[in-house]
């Protein structure tokens, strides 16, 4: 039986760039997120932010993560977003590895 020699499609990796919040009690109420993708050296990443209602529960500012705010970011975007963008990155690496136009000249 033959190895299949097709690789994964990149993953996206969602990261918090900065957090507001209210001082008085910590309430994030805006999270800034990028996401990227890499894949052969060509790379991709996207940028946005998301607001939040204020919880009934607050869960101390200090004793966040970024994993638990990605995923409120995640929640708050729609999973039909979050697949839109995994899309629009894997089509803007597309488009550096397979560029569409291009400038010069021929006979350089």
């Amino acid at each position: 039986m033959a190895k299949s020699t097709k690789t994964a499609a990149p993953v996206a990796n969602w990261h918090i760039a900065t957090l507001e919040r209210k001082v008085e009690d910590g309430f994030v109420f805006v999270a800034h997120w990028t996401a990227d993708a890499e894949d052969n050296g060509y790379r991709a990443s996207c940028y946005g932010s998301v607001g939040f209602e204020r919880p009934e529960n607050l869960i101390p500012y200090e004793d966040l993560t970024e994993t638990q705010v990605i995923e409120w970011v995640k929640e708050a975007l729609g999973s039909e977003r979050v697949v839109e963008i995994g899309q629009s990155l894997l089509d803007q690496l597309e488009q550096e590895k397979n560029p569409p136009m291009a400038s010069g000249v021929p006979w350089a």
